[in-house]
Protein backbone atom coordinates (compact mmCIF):
# COMPACT_ATOMS: atom_id res chain seq x y z
CA UNK A 1 0.00 0.00 0.00
CA UNK A 2 1.22 3.52 -0.82
CA UNK A 3 0.58 5.98 1.96
CA UNK A 4 -1.07 9.26 0.78
CA UNK A 5 0.75 12.53 1.43
CA UNK A 6 -2.12 13.72 3.60
CA UNK A 7 -3.81 11.15 5.80
CA UNK A 8 -7.61 11.14 5.43
CA UNK A 9 -9.37 12.70 8.41
CA UNK A 10 -11.25 9.47 9.06
CA UNK A 11 -8.01 7.60 9.79
CA UNK A 12 -6.80 10.33 12.16
CA UNK A 13 -10.07 10.33 14.09
CA UNK A 14 -10.20 6.57 14.24
CA UNK A 15 -6.62 6.41 15.54
CA UNK A 16 -7.18 9.11 18.18
CA UNK A 17 -10.62 8.06 19.39
CA UNK A 18 -10.60 4.27 19.03
CA UNK A 19 -7.31 2.58 18.21
CA UNK A 20 -4.92 4.45 20.52
CA UNK A 21 -7.20 4.13 23.60
CA UNK A 22 -7.71 0.42 22.86
CA UNK A 23 -3.97 -0.14 22.49
CA UNK A 24 -3.33 1.66 25.77
CA UNK A 25 -5.84 -0.54 27.61
CA UNK A 26 -4.52 -3.76 26.06
CA UNK A 27 -0.89 -2.81 26.73
CA UNK A 28 -1.54 -1.75 30.32
CA UNK A 29 -3.65 -4.80 31.14
CA UNK A 30 -1.47 -7.47 29.56
CA UNK A 31 1.74 -5.73 30.62
CA UNK A 32 0.58 -5.76 34.23
CA UNK A 33 -0.41 -9.41 33.90
CA UNK A 34 3.03 -10.28 32.49
CA UNK A 35 4.77 -8.50 35.38
CA UNK A 36 2.57 -10.33 37.89
CA UNK A 37 3.25 -13.70 36.26
CA UNK A 38 7.00 -13.02 36.28
CA UNK A 39 6.99 -13.19 40.09
CA UNK A 40 6.08 -16.88 39.93
CA UNK A 41 7.30 -18.15 36.56
CA UNK A 42 11.02 -17.76 35.87
CA UNK A 43 11.43 -19.43 32.47
CA UNK A 44 9.69 -16.56 30.67
CA UNK A 45 7.44 -18.95 28.77
CA UNK A 46 4.19 -17.61 30.23
CA UNK A 47 5.31 -14.01 29.77
CA UNK A 48 6.11 -14.72 26.16
CA UNK A 49 2.66 -16.18 25.54
CA UNK A 50 1.15 -13.03 27.03
CA UNK A 51 3.39 -10.94 24.75
CA UNK A 52 2.19 -12.92 21.74
CA UNK A 53 -1.43 -12.30 22.72
CA UNK A 54 -0.67 -8.58 23.17
CA UNK A 55 1.03 -8.48 19.75
CA UNK A 56 -1.83 -10.18 17.92
CA UNK A 57 -4.33 -7.83 19.55
CA UNK A 58 -2.18 -4.83 18.54
CA UNK A 59 -2.11 -5.96 14.92
CA UNK A 60 -5.87 -6.58 14.99
CA UNK A 61 -6.59 -3.19 16.58
CA UNK A 62 -4.42 -1.48 13.95
CA UNK A 63 -6.80 -2.83 11.30
CA UNK A 64 -4.06 -4.59 9.37
CA UNK A 65 -3.80 -8.07 7.92
CA UNK A 66 -0.60 -9.94 8.72
CA UNK A 67 0.88 -12.31 6.15
CA UNK A 68 3.85 -14.56 6.97
CA UNK A 69 5.96 -15.80 4.06
CA UNK A 70 8.62 -18.49 4.36
CA UNK A 71 7.21 -19.98 7.57
CA UNK A 72 9.10 -23.21 6.86
CA UNK A 73 12.35 -21.35 7.59
CA UNK A 74 11.23 -20.64 11.14
CA UNK A 75 11.49 -24.29 12.17
CA UNK A 76 14.70 -25.37 10.45
CA UNK A 77 16.90 -24.55 13.45
CA UNK A 78 15.92 -24.57 17.15
CA UNK A 79 18.44 -21.81 17.92
CA UNK A 80 19.31 -18.98 15.55
CA UNK A 81 19.73 -15.23 15.27
CA UNK A 82 16.82 -13.62 13.43
CA UNK A 83 17.49 -10.18 11.97
CA UNK A 84 15.01 -7.77 10.37
CA UNK A 85 14.78 -4.27 8.97
CA UNK A 86 13.38 -1.74 11.46
CA UNK A 87 10.59 0.40 10.06
CA UNK A 88 8.08 1.29 12.78
CA UNK A 89 7.01 1.00 16.40
CA UNK A 90 4.66 -1.69 15.10
CA UNK A 91 7.59 -3.92 14.08
CA UNK A 92 7.77 -5.48 17.54
CA UNK A 93 4.07 -6.46 17.68
CA UNK A 94 4.31 -7.88 14.15
CA UNK A 95 7.36 -9.96 15.08
CA UNK A 96 5.83 -11.30 18.30
CA UNK A 97 2.57 -12.06 16.48
CA UNK A 98 4.33 -13.96 13.68
CA UNK A 99 7.06 -16.00 15.36
CA UNK A 100 5.57 -19.16 16.94
CA UNK A 101 8.30 -19.80 19.53
CA UNK A 102 9.90 -18.12 22.51
CA UNK A 103 12.83 -15.77 21.79
CA UNK A 104 14.59 -12.74 23.20
CA UNK A 105 15.01 -9.31 21.63
CA UNK A 106 18.13 -7.15 21.81
CA UNK A 107 17.03 -3.58 22.55
CA UNK A 108 18.67 -0.28 23.36
CA UNK A 109 19.76 0.02 27.00
CA UNK A 110 18.07 3.46 27.13
CA UNK A 111 14.68 1.73 27.29
CA UNK A 112 15.39 0.01 30.61
CA UNK A 113 15.00 3.08 32.90
CA UNK A 114 11.56 3.86 31.40
CA UNK A 115 8.78 3.01 33.83
CA UNK A 116 6.71 -0.04 32.92
CA UNK A 117 8.50 -0.64 29.59
CA UNK A 118 11.84 -1.14 31.32
CA UNK A 119 10.26 -3.24 34.04
CA UNK A 120 8.79 -5.62 31.49
CA UNK A 121 12.02 -5.82 29.47
CA UNK A 122 13.98 -6.67 32.59
CA UNK A 123 11.52 -9.20 34.03
CA UNK A 124 11.00 -10.96 30.69
CA UNK A 125 14.71 -11.48 30.10
CA UNK A 126 15.21 -9.23 27.09
CA UNK A 127 18.83 -8.18 26.49
CA UNK A 128 19.94 -4.52 26.76
CA UNK A 129 22.54 -3.25 24.30
CA UNK A 130 24.90 -0.52 25.46
CA UNK A 131 25.97 1.43 22.37
CA UNK A 132 27.75 4.25 24.22
CA UNK A 133 31.14 2.57 24.56
CA UNK A 134 32.87 -0.25 22.68
CA UNK A 135 33.44 -2.12 25.94
CA UNK A 136 29.77 -1.82 26.85
CA UNK A 137 28.70 -3.06 23.42
CA UNK A 138 30.98 -6.10 23.61
CA UNK A 139 29.71 -6.92 27.11
CA UNK A 140 26.11 -6.63 25.90
CA UNK A 141 26.76 -8.91 22.93
CA UNK A 142 28.38 -11.37 25.31
CA UNK A 143 25.04 -11.65 27.12
CA UNK A 144 23.42 -12.41 23.78
CA UNK A 145 25.95 -15.15 23.01
CA UNK A 146 25.27 -16.74 26.40
CA UNK A 147 21.53 -16.70 25.68
CA UNK A 148 22.13 -18.47 22.37
CA UNK A 149 24.36 -21.06 24.04
CA UNK A 150 21.57 -21.70 26.55
CA UNK A 151 19.22 -22.55 23.69
CA UNK A 152 17.31 -19.26 23.36
CA UNK A 153 16.83 -17.77 19.86
CA UNK A 154 17.49 -14.03 19.50
CA UNK A 155 15.84 -11.33 17.41
CA UNK A 156 17.85 -8.28 16.33
CA UNK A 157 17.19 -5.09 14.36
CA UNK A 158 20.66 -4.56 12.83
CA UNK A 159 19.89 -1.04 11.60
CA UNK A 160 19.99 0.09 15.23
CA UNK A 161 16.89 2.28 14.94
CA UNK A 162 13.79 2.93 12.87
CA UNK A 163 14.19 4.07 9.28
CA UNK A 164 13.18 7.73 8.80
CA UNK A 165 12.01 7.25 5.22
CA UNK A 166 11.05 3.60 4.82
CA UNK A 167 14.30 2.72 3.06
CA UNK A 168 16.77 0.11 4.29
CA UNK A 169 19.52 1.75 6.35
CA UNK A 170 23.17 0.67 6.89
CA UNK A 171 23.56 -2.37 9.15
CA UNK A 172 25.48 -2.58 12.39
CA UNK A 173 27.51 -5.74 12.85
CA UNK A 174 25.90 -7.04 16.06
CA UNK A 175 23.59 -9.65 14.50
CA UNK A 176 26.38 -11.18 12.41
CA UNK A 177 28.80 -11.11 15.33
CA UNK A 178 26.33 -12.93 17.60
CA UNK A 179 25.64 -15.64 15.01
CA UNK A 180 29.35 -16.22 14.36
CA UNK A 181 30.34 -16.25 18.02
CA UNK A 182 27.58 -18.72 18.89
CA UNK A 183 28.04 -20.66 15.62
CA UNK A 184 24.30 -20.59 14.93
CA UNK A 185 22.49 -19.72 11.69
CA UNK A 186 21.63 -16.12 10.83
CA UNK A 187 18.11 -15.86 9.43
CA UNK A 188 17.05 -12.80 7.37
CA UNK A 189 13.58 -11.39 8.03
CA UNK A 190 11.95 -8.62 5.98
CA UNK A 191 9.10 -6.44 7.22
CA UNK A 192 6.97 -4.92 4.48
CA UNK A 193 4.03 -2.55 4.88
CA UNK A 194 4.74 -1.80 8.54
CA UNK A 195 6.29 1.57 7.73
CA UNK A 196 3.12 2.54 5.88
CA UNK A 197 1.05 1.35 8.83
CA UNK A 198 2.81 3.59 11.37
CA UNK A 199 5.82 5.56 10.10
CA UNK A 200 8.27 7.31 12.37
CA UNK A 201 6.76 10.79 11.95
CA UNK A 202 3.16 10.05 12.95
CA UNK A 203 1.04 8.44 15.67
CA UNK A 204 -1.85 7.61 13.35
CA UNK A 205 -2.52 4.21 11.79
CA UNK A 206 -3.00 3.75 8.09
CA UNK A 207 -4.11 0.08 8.01
CA UNK A 208 -3.36 -2.28 5.18
CA UNK A 209 -1.49 -5.49 4.50
CA UNK A 210 1.75 -6.12 6.41
CA UNK A 211 4.10 -8.94 5.50
CA UNK A 212 6.82 -10.70 7.46
CA UNK A 213 9.07 -12.66 5.08
CA UNK A 214 11.55 -15.23 6.40
CA UNK A 215 14.51 -16.07 4.20
CA UNK A 216 16.75 -19.11 3.98
CA UNK A 217 19.06 -19.50 7.01
CA UNK A 218 22.65 -18.38 6.47
CA UNK A 219 25.02 -20.94 7.97
CA UNK A 220 27.89 -19.61 10.12
CA UNK A 221 29.69 -22.79 11.21
CA UNK A 222 33.41 -22.39 10.68
CA UNK A 223 33.20 -18.60 10.29
CA UNK A 224 35.32 -16.31 12.48
CA UNK A 225 34.65 -12.80 13.86
CA UNK A 226 36.89 -11.44 11.08
CA UNK A 227 34.11 -12.32 8.65
CA UNK A 228 31.50 -10.27 10.55
CA UNK A 229 31.37 -7.44 7.99
CA UNK A 230 31.04 -9.86 5.09
CA UNK A 231 28.21 -11.68 6.85
CA UNK A 232 26.46 -8.38 7.64
CA UNK A 233 26.61 -7.44 3.95
CA UNK A 234 25.22 -10.84 2.99
CA UNK A 235 22.40 -10.45 5.52
CA UNK A 236 21.49 -7.02 4.21
CA UNK A 237 21.46 -8.32 0.64
CA UNK A 238 19.16 -11.19 1.62
CA UNK A 239 16.72 -8.81 3.30
CA UNK A 240 16.79 -6.53 0.24
CA UNK A 241 15.86 -9.51 -1.93
CA UNK A 242 12.96 -10.44 0.35
CA UNK A 243 11.66 -6.86 0.28
CA UNK A 244 11.90 -6.79 -3.51
CA UNK A 245 10.00 -10.08 -3.81
CA UNK A 246 7.11 -8.65 -1.80
CA UNK A 247 7.19 -5.44 -3.82
CA UNK A 248 7.06 -7.33 -7.12
CA UNK A 249 4.31 -9.61 -5.83
CA UNK A 250 2.22 -6.63 -4.74
CA UNK A 251 2.66 -4.94 -8.11
CA UNK A 252 1.57 -8.09 -9.94
CA UNK A 253 -1.46 -8.43 -7.66
CA UNK A 254 -2.45 -4.82 -8.45
CA UNK A 255 -2.22 -5.52 -12.21
CA UNK A 256 -4.47 -8.56 -11.88
CA UNK A 257 -7.24 -6.57 -10.18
Amino acid sequence: MTRPNTMPRFYRWRSNLIQTPMLSVVTGTLGSLALFVSMFEKSGRAQHRIAQLWARLCVWISGSRLIVRGQENLRKHPVAVYAANHTSYMDTPVVFAALPFQFRILAKKELWPIAFIGWYLQRSGQIPIDTVTARGTIASLGAGVRALHSGMPLFVFPEGGRTPDGLLQPFLSGAAYLAIRAQVPLIPVALSGVYDLLPIHTHHFYPGEVTLSVGEPIETKGMTPRQTDDLSARLRGAIEELLEEVKVGSAQAELCR
